[in-house]
């Protein structure tokens, strides 16, 4: 091929004419869009990938709610993770909609996600419920993690809900919880009921519940109770509930099978990570299903059975060290009102322990006892716990 110069005169710009064929020069730019595609091609295809977690197959825009909707009408929604999870494992996804959700399903997957990544999914989801409800999400469960969360945090666990402050309301408390003891008192062999809606009465209620569905524990423990409150004058406070063991081995069994709150709030990841050769991609929402944690068989001797014996000689607690039993949560995102919450369930359980009989109406047996769930974000008895009271007289 040969190229030659036309001169358009003195002064002027030289063009220059090319004999190369019009078809050569469309392939030009095809060509290199061709080496660069495959360039990207094998750099990608150099560098490990990680898939993502298992789970069920997914349908467009409506993605695994179908699956979730074809269990047994009346299932809380822990129970049909926690069944999908014995088959997919322990860390699964899902898409609610169009939305990726990691549910976290073990204490080695929740300490990855809680402690070692902790700061990368500290962050809340926007959530529109959370954002009309609480002004904007400013409420400290659901607001994001940020100046105004850390300040909020700050007031809470230094100034408000400290173990100091919380035993400053224990006058308060006191007085409340004796007002409840002398209305029941004032029927006795009346059916009194409990329910809760809160996260303390929603304990207590569990806790009563599984006492007398086991009898010989119920018997315990109210032995425990009587011989350390008759000594003190038959007044019940705190200033000894930590020489209760067994009445603590009872609150930590019934946050093991019943945790207030089953399903953690959504956290958000920040960045992608890969967590047990799985990729976790930014802005997946993780779930924590703490109540298949404090059942799971691979740490819990018979692990659907209410045991209290198994805390007594055990340093496993529930304040976020021991992933086995989470049910304030663990990290950054732990309940801050732990110290109050605990405090509220020990006063009302110890005092109706010691200050009452108990025993179911209408004649039913303690295995006939109906444990079902409710749904909803706290879990408290799908039927309310009726019994009847008989007043305890010291001797």
């Amino acid at each position: 091929m040969e190229e030659e110069a036309v001169g358009l005169g003195h002064g002027d710009e030289i063009l220059w004419k090319s004999n190369i064929p019009p078809l050569l020069l469309l392939l030009i730019p095809i060509l290199f869009s061709t080496i660069f595609i495959l360039r990207s091609h094998l750099k990608k295809k150099n560098k490990p990938t990680f898939p993502l977690p298992p789970g069920p197959w997914k349908l467009p825009i409506i993605g695994n709610i179908h699956q979730l909707a074809a269990f047994s009408a009346g299932v809380p929604i822990h129970r049909r993770f926690a069944d999908l999870a014995e088959q997919y494992g322990p860390i699964m996804h899902l898409k609610l909609g169009e939305t990726s959700n990691v549910i976290i399903s073990s204490p080695e997957s929740a300490r990855e996600f809680l402690r070692t990544h902790d700061q990368n999914f500290a962050a809340r989801p926007y959530l529109p419920s959370a954002d009309i409800i609480f002004y904007g999400s400013k409420d400290i469960a659901f607001c994001s993690e940020g100046d105004y969360w850390r300040q909020m945090r700050k007031i809470l666990t230094m100034e408000l809900l400290t173990d100091k402050r919380v035993k400053s309301f224990r006058p308060i408390l006191e007085a409340e919880a004796s007002k409840l003891m002398n209305l029941i008192g004032s029927e006795p062999g009346q059916d009194i009921f409990l329910a809760g809606g809160d996260t303390s009465p929603v304990t207590v209620e569990w806790a009563m519940s599984e006492l007398m569905k086991n009898p010989e524990k119920m018997n315990k423990v109210q032995r425990e109770v009587r011989e350390m409150f008759d000594k003190r004058g038959k007044v019940v406070d705190d200033a000894c509930f930590n020489e209760l063991h067994y009445l603590k081995s009872v609150v930590k069994e019934t946050f093991r099978l019943h945790p207030p709150v089953p399903l953690s709030i959504p956290r958000e990841g920040r960045e992608t990570v890969v967590i047990n050769g799985c990729q976790i991609p930014a802005k997946t929402r993780i779930i924590v299903n703490s109540w298949a944690i404090g059942r799971n068989s691979s740490h819990w001797t018979q692990p659907d059975q209410f045991i209290p014996e198994r805390f007594l000689n055990s340093s496993i607690d529930y304040k976020g060290n021991d992933f086995q039993l989470i049910p304030f949560g663990a990290g950054r995102r732990m309940c801050p009102g732990m110290n109050y919450g605990i405090f509220v369930v020990y006063l009302l359980l110890a005092n109706l322990l010691y200050h009452f009989d108990w025993k179911l109406p209408n004649q039913i047996k303690p295995q006939d006892l109906d444990m079902s769930e409710d749904s909803g974000g706290t879990v408290p008895r799908k039927n309310n716990l009726y019994l009847n009271s008989i007043p305890y007289h010291a001797p």
